[in-house]
């Protein structure tokens, strides 16, 4: 199997557990565009996918979930990367790192990050980023990024919603 099928499977089943934990806590899922059309149609606790945003090339970009949660005063942008072997994932980080701070509209943003083909030293780079609030300005300094490994998101989750 190619590198890059293999490593968009995977995204996949790391974007599938993201799924199952949150439909087992109670969260309706759909497409965000569909729920944008209609979202009276809704309920409260939701998990949305392929959510828009503008990124800071001034293009439309996705993120693959927004989570809304009216119970738990939540709204949280979630962006999976998964790296299983050598690749271009983690030269993306720095990019996903500044979407974050600059481009993305929501305040709480959470990047799920796993897998062990990351360049030595990319997960700890993007962390570090995180938490030193690297490239942030009076304007953003607020966006809080968060960003776990699967591990844990699971354990996030089951603080979160118990």
């Amino acid at each position: 199997m190619a590198k890059g099928k293999s490593a968009n499977i995977t995204g996949n089943q790391l974007e599938k557990a993201v799924q199952t934990v949150l439909l087992d806590k109670g969260f309706e899922i759909e497409m965000y565009r569909k729920w944008e059309k209609n979202p009276e149609n809704y309920g409260k606790e939701l998990l949305l996918k392929n959510v828009p945003f503008t990124t800071i090339y001034g293009h439309k970009g996705n993120t693959e979930f927004l989570l809304l949660s009216e119970k738990y005063n939540l709204r949280i942008r979630i962006e999976c990367k998964w790296q299983q072997s050598a690749g271009s994932v983690d030269e993306k980080l720095p990019y996903l790192y500044l979407n974050t701070i600059e481009a993305m509209p929501e305040k709480d943003i959470m990047i799920l990050i796993d897998g062990d083909g990351f360049k030595t030293g990319a997960k700890e780079w993007l962390r570090n980023a995180v938490k030193e609030k690297l490239y942030t300005t009076a304007e953003n300094n607020d966006t809080n990024v968060m960003v776990f490994s699967l591990a844990e998101f699971f354990t996030w989750a089951n603080n979160t919603f118990n």
